[in-house]
């Protein structure tokens, strides 16, 4: 049974393009700002959510990332919020949840993927479930059939690299860097090399995150990923608004900038 975000790899394969993924944080700039902003980044041309479960002690997340998860914190965000934010967008495009394995832990494996499926969602990434520590994850996660999606980077070796796409379902995420969340000028040249690298391993598909943020630097990662991750370039823009409404509108506005440049040459 493929879940919505499989098939829309599919659909986007088919269409010779790659797919834009947004990341927001759950709760920020408030709970129902944030689904204001998902709604504007679909609207605007994202074909994919990942919503984020704000941690306050993030080992992936740059400062950007880091301030915006603080603030949802603030306002009071955890799983229910998680879990309403999914519930509102997963009708609108596949939906996933970005999180640390503690709040998953707490909340129970089971539990969380049950109400996971229950409001939509397609997936969970977890940037720090390493494989040696997956066995119960795999086996729940399968039954639940919802997708496991492993972040990798250029550090990680090629025998790595083969058991981590093995265990992995829906797409493999690929740092194009040794680091953390965040704009950057140019794309690292390491980002190609990785994947292809997972293509000589893996069928799966690969979406390139961290650092991405223009229409230029889309397009170049558009010609060999599947997938291309922008959070930090949606989330500035919100941070530096004088109101929920203007971030609204420069998302959206963002993101249909930045969807013109998915087509592969």
């Amino acid at each position: 049974m493929s879940t919505p975000l499989e098939e829309l790899f599919v659909k986007a394969k088919s269409e010779n393009r790659a797919l834009l993924i947004g990341y927001m944080p759950a709760g920020f700039p408030t709970q129902d700002g944030a689904i204001e902003v998902l709604k504007a980044m679909i609207e605007g041309g994202v074909d994919a959510i990942e919503i984020g479960y704000p941690y306050s002690d993030p080992v992936m997340d740059g400062p950007v990332i880091q301030a915006a998860a603080d603030q949802s914190l603030r306002n009071g965000t955890g799983a229910a919020q998680v879990f309403q934010t999914v519930e509102a967008i997963a009708p609108l495009a596949p939906t996933v949840v970005m999180t640390y394995w503690n709040p998953i832990e707490r909340y129970g494996v089971d539990q969380f993927l049950a109400k996971l499926k229950e409001v939509g969602g397609s997936g969970v990434i977890t940037p720090d479930l390493t494989i040696e520590e997956s066995e119960g994850w795999i086996a729940s996660s399968d039954s639940h059939h919802t997708n496991r999606i492993y972040v990798v980077a250029p550090s990680t070796n090629d025998d790595r690299l083969r058991k981590v796409s093995s265990a992995a379902s829906g797409f493999l995420y690929a740092a194009s860097l040794m680091g953390v969340t965040g704009t950057r000028t140019a794309v690292s040249s390491s980002a190609k090399d990785l994947v292809t690298r997972i293509r000589h391993v893996s069928e799966l598909p690969v979406a390139v995150g961290l650092g991405v943020s223009n229409a230029d630097q889309v397009r170049e990662v558009a010609q060999y990923a599947d997938g291309v991750i922008v959070g930090s370039a949606f989330i500035r823009l919100v941070q530096e608004s004088s109101s929920v409404a203007e971030g609204v509108a420069k998302v959206r506005d963002l993101a249909k900038e930045l969807s013109g440049g998915l087509q592969r040459s």
